[in-house]
């Protein structure tokens, strides 16, 4: 037995109706709009013309004699008659009036549908250009581009701001394979060192308890280690994801806990502080402000000379609240500042002996200023090292 399949609704059962595409419905406007517009011209015609005046016949006035007085009468009868047929083809003129404007008016409802649909698909075919390569590129050719040809419309305006979105995601798709393969090997460097300085211990029968110790101990530096850059790196991921729950803080109050935290590491390294640190209020996060100051302010003690200088100052005009932080150093060449920006990037040779850096310190504070919405400058010293200015936007209650 034959079965006649349809498509029906999955809820209600009923008959699926067709798409609603763009192009349907600027067909249906396009009638919609062509239709009314020749209905009102058709009857704007047909109002006129019923209301055309017409030529209208006399009778003749009176006759003296009586011959003439029937004759005047005969006339006046076919005159009678004359203007009833006059009428009655008035009338039928109209009906065939109204029948030619109802037959125009469907051949023009059916020619500006077509007409419509024509002409929405013409102009939709650069949007489904647009479309079609799109779903075509994937994760692995993001370097593809639309390049749109044509005059500057907003059709051309949609493909740049596509052709834009893509450039992104292909910096932010290269930047986290990147990341992902600097880390693992970031991460897997510890794990051999340990890894291979417990198998010589242990290969060693004849070593003593305290070659064992000093093993052990070496473990657990580079355990020390790698939990620092673990925590480096939940910073970071924390930083990028953006901000919770804001609040108002005191960039200036931040700062001034930081800086008393790090002043034996200042005694130590023989740096000389100079502090100018005012009320800075910001909306932000707590822990993620801390973490920027004492970034900046490790890596300007740690990234210093002997007897160098660390300046700090934290000021704010009403709109802005600003951290800046200048600190004597190594020289740093211009075109590598912009490398110490991205995650496990280090100068080389390194900028001091002791250099242990993690590489992430100032990766980290370029995303905490960015989940801030808050503006990074950093270049180069006129003594060597670098000048750092952090800007927030200043919100008050």
């Amino acid at each position: 037995m034959p079965v006649s399949v349809q498509a029906f609704s999955a809820r209600s059962g009923r008959p699926r109706l067709p798409r609603r595409t763009i192009r349907l419905r600027l067909t249906v406007l396009y009638g919609v709009v062509s239709i009314l517009s020749t209905a009102a011209l058709l009857a704007i015609t047909i109002t006129l013309a019923d209301g055309w005046p017409q030529q209208t016949v006399h009778a003749p006035g009176q006759a003296g004699t009586g011959a003439s007085q029937q004759a005047l009468t005969q006339a006046r009868a076919q005159i009678a008659y004359l203007s009833s047929l006059v009428k009655q083809a008035s009338a039928i003129r109209s009906h065939q009036l109204l029948i030619a404007a109802a037959a125009a008016l469907a051949i023009m409802a059916g020619a500006s549908v077509a007409l419509g649909w024509v002409v929405a698909g013409h102009a939709l075919r650069p949007l489904r250009a647009i479309t079609s390569s799109t779903r075509q590129i994937s994760e692995d050719d993001l370097h593809r581009r639309l390049a749109m040809p044509g005059p500057r419309d907003e059709l051309t305006d949609l493909a740049d701001t596509i052709d834009g979105l893509l450039a992104r995601l292909q910096a932010a798709f290269q930047a986290q394979r990147n990341f992902v393969a600097n880390a693992s090997h970031e991460l897997r460097t510890p794990l051999t060192a340990s890894r291979t300085m417990l198998e010589v211990a242990l290969a060693d029968r004849a070593a003593s308890a305290a070659a064992l110790r000093s093993a052990c101990h070496d473990v657990l530096a580079e355990q020390r280690h790698q939990e620092r850059l673990i925590d480096a790196l939940l910073t970071l991921a924390r930083s990028q994801r953006g901000l919770d729950r804001p609040e108002l803080l005191d960039l200036g109050e931040i700062t001034t806990d930081i800086l008393r935290t790090r002043e034996p590491d200042a005694t130590s390294s023989d740096v000389t502080v100079t502090a100018s640190i005012a009320t800075a209020p910001v909306l932000g996060d707590d822990g993620l402000l801390r973490q920027l100051a004492a970034n900046l302010i490790d890596n300007a003690l740690r990234h210093n000379l002997p007897h160098g200088t660390l300046g700090i100052q934290v000021t704010s005009n009403g709109d802005r609240s600003t951290l800046k932080i200048a600190n004597t150093g190594p020289v740093i060449p211009p075109d590598e500042v912009g490398r110490l920006l991205q995650p496990f990037q280090r100068l080389s040779p390194p900028r001091t002996a002791d250099d242990h850096g993690l590489g992430l310190g100032l990766p980290i504070v370029a995303a905490i200023i960015s989940a801030h919405r808050g503006t990074l400058v950093v270049s180069p010293g006129d003594r060597g090292g670098l000048d750092v200015e952090a800007s927030f936007p200043a919100r008050r209650h």
